[in-house]
Order: structure tokens, then sequence, then C-alpha cells
């Protein structure tokens, strides 16, 4: 981090500049306060604001500044606009911001509803396709590892699954999201990323809720390798499908095999995995919430995990994990919504806020707001019914890739936005 400030007059903005907005989270329309810019509209945006000077990062910068104009003087005579009314622009500013970031969200959660029916329709058929099935999910599986792993500053964002269902083909999209996020966090190559996220995707694929004896829970990891290597995945592949239930303390199946004869892959994909059922089970009222789930797993099941991987599991989350109900130290309640891994203790939060529609909810960076933190965690039912109505926590909860970068940038026209670009969907 510089330690000498960088300030630049608005006339010298332009692409490629990494600029810190030295105003409140609610003082300006952009979803977080320091960014690259990217485009002209942000440049007009900024200009906006009619502020003296900007601070800028020359180190985070991909350029210069354009120079400073040549006729300071000339310029400050000329009659400028009338200043705007404050109540009515901070109004305007945050209408601004709530729009923008909720045209990304809102795109995320399409991304993830496309990516399940897809998931769906690959695990369906493998029996019975299974060389175009393991074509969809390389196909499927490599595009999210492109979003995933390759970009730079990718987080989890909550994404609400209201019907309860237990499908297999979210959970294993659900695991196949956990999985990379751990992925990126480890730096893993893009090879082993992509055989992590195909076992993730299979991982379950004989599985059949429906039945619950010993016999068949052990077999269910067998079975599901064998259909891996008949419809032509690698033998890697097979070995993590087939150990995904074992744990380094020898307590798991199906062969209660030892932290070293565990393949590493494998001990990712058993964490992640447990996680997921245990937020999601099949009888949602015995659902924990992610904070409940990974204190558990901290607390109770340590000895289960590979430490380093339990570690950066939980950073990955964040103390908050998204899709947390929570009370804000002013009393406030919220559904966490994104990780903030700068600030872990201060994600982002959907407010309770009883004057604004529930269909533009107020979102706030706690990383951003003075004084104003998470007071404690909630179980859904805490929640007053009025509170539950206006937040909606979802009856299961999962996860898809947010690029914050993607945050920052101007949507779309209306004509565009039926062709939006894939990115790495919170």
């Amino acid at each position: 981090m510089n330690d000498e400030a960088h300030y630049i007059l608005p006339e010298q903005l332009c692409i490629g500049l990494y600029v810190h907005l030295d105003l409140g989270w609610m003082d300006h329309p952009f979803t977080f306060s320091n960014f690259k810019i990217r485009d002209q509209k942000q440049i007009d945006k900024l200009r906006a604001l009619h502020l003296g000077r900007i601070r800028y990062d020359p180190l985070r910068s991909d350029r210069g500044p354009l120079p400073p104009p040549e006729e300071p003087a000339t310029m400050a005579v000329a009659e400028p606009p009338p200043p705007p009314q404050a109540e009515p622009a901070r109004l305007r500013l945050r209408s601004e911001r709530l729009m923008e970031l909720r045209r990304v969200v809102e795109r995320s959660e399409r991304d993830f509803q496309q990516d399940a029916q897809a998931a769906r329709d690959i695990l369906r058929q493998l029996a019975y396709k299974p060389v175009e099935s393991r074509t969809a999910a390389e196909n499927l599986v490599t595009r999210l590892v492109n979003s995933a792993v390759t970009e730079k500053d990718v987080v989890l964002h909550a994404i609400g699954n209201r019907t309860g269902r237990p499908e297999n083909y979210v959970h294993a999209l659900n695991v196949t999201v956990l999985a990379l996020m751990m992925a990126k966090t480890l730096d893993m190559s893009d090879a082993d990323a992509r055989d992590l996220g195909l076992a993730a995707l299979f991982h379950d694929v004989s599985k059949d809720d429906t039945v619950h004896h010993q016999a068949y829970r052990d077999q269910h990891c067998e079975q599901g390798a064998r259909l891996a290597l008949d419809a032509g995945l690698s033998e890697t592949v097979a070995r993590i499908i087939l150990q995904h239930h074992e744990y380094i303390d020898g307590s798991g199946y199906p062969q209660r095999l030892m932290r070293d004869q565990i393949d590493p892959l494998a001990r990712i994909l058993a964490l992640v995995n447990t996680y997921d059922n245990l937020c999601n089970p099949i009888n949602p009222a015995h659902a924990m919430t992610p904070y409940e789930t990974l204190a558990h797993l901290y607390t109770t099941e340590f000895h289960k995990f590979e430490p380093d991987y339990l570690k950066l599991f939980i950073k990955s989350l964040g103390i908050y994990p998204p899709g947390s109900v929570v009370q804000l130290s002013n009393g406030a309640h919220g559904l966490v919504m994104t990780v903030n891994p700068v600030k872990p203790l201060l994600p982002l939060v959907m407010l309770h806020t009883p004057k604004v529609a529930p269909e533009t909810p107020l979102i706030l960076d706690l990383g951003e707001q003075q004084g104003l933190s998470i007071a404690k965690c909630l179980r859904p039912a805490q929640l007053p019914q009025e509170v539950y109505d206006y937040l909606r926590p979802g009856k299961r909860v999962c996860y898809y890739f947010l690029n914050r970068e993607e945050m920052n940038r101007t949507a779309p026209p209306p004509d565009e936005q039926d062709q939006p670009q894939r990115q790495a969907a919170v």
C-alpha cells in the first residue's frame, strides 16, 4: 500500500486508473469506493460528483492520468452547475447504486439457474448417454474453472433456493462451486481444478436419498466411480469420487482410509460435501445455518478434515458466510449476501428497512460503514415475522461466484441485457 496519497483533477480521469473515493458509501453511485475505471460511463459518473480532486493508486493502475487542463483559471470562471439538493441527490445515488448491484446479482442468479439445469441434464443422462454427459460436464466445469479460478477477484454470493427441494443436481452444483472456491484459495492448477470440479459434479451420481442402509451408503461411492470410468472420465476423477466420504482420521467409508491414503483432492471434496449436507439436509427442518455449520465443523468434526483445508475453507466463506441471518450492532436485521475477503467480519448485507420496498432492498457494504458491524447470527425462525417476510431467507442455501470488479461496471443497455456475458457469479 502507498504511504503517499496521489490526487488528480476530475479532468484527468481515464480508463485504467484505479481510484479511491473518499466519500461515504451512500454518497456515490458505485458498489465499492475503490475500483479500476473500465469505461467512459464510469468516468462520467465520477465527474458528475463534482469533486475537487480524486485519489488514485498509480501501482494498481494500468496507466497514468491524463495531463491537467492547460487553463484551469479560465475553466474556473465558467458558471458552475447549481448544486443538487442533498437529500434528493443521496436518494438518486442510492437508487443508481442499488440498481447496478441488483443487475449483477440478478445476472448471477440467472447463471446459477442455467448451470443447475445443465447439471440436472448431465446427471440424468450419464447412465444411458455417457459420452454426451461427460462432454457436457467437461464444458460446464471448464467454464466454471475459467470463471472462478482464473479470475482475480472472485467471491462467494448466496443464491436463494426457496423451493426447499433437495434435488441432487442442486447439491452437485453447490458442492462444485464450493470445491472450485477452495481450488482458487489454494492456487490450484487448472488441470487439478477441473478434476476436482468433475468429481464434485458427479460425486453423488448413483445416490438415491430414499435409501438409507449402510450397504447402499458404501456402494454409492463405488458405483459412482465405476460410472465415471464408464463415461470416459479419468482414473483421478473416479478415485476422488470413490473417496469423497473418507476422513483423515479413518472414520469414513467405504474403505476407512487414513490421511496419507486419501487423494488430496478427495480431502477437499469430503470437506465441502459435508458442509453442504449440514446446511442443506434432506429434511430442511434439520438444517444448520452456514454460521452454525462452520462452527460445528471447526469445534466438533475438525479431526475428520485436513486442518489447513478447514482453515482456508472458513476464510473463503468468511466468518459470516453468505446466507447467514444476522443482527447488526444498531439492532437492525439483515441477510449476508456476499463475502468480503478483505474484511471477513464486514460482508455485504441486505438490510431489513421497512421504509424501502422489499423488491429493491438496501444492501450495505459493512466494510465501508463506520461503527456498524454484525452483533450476532440468528436462525431464520428467530426473526420477527415481518422481518422474515421481508428478507425471505432461503429454505436451502446455494452459492455461486461473483466477480467484484463486475459490480462496478455499468449495466448494458436494455436491448443488450438479453445477451449478458457470463460472469463469475455471489
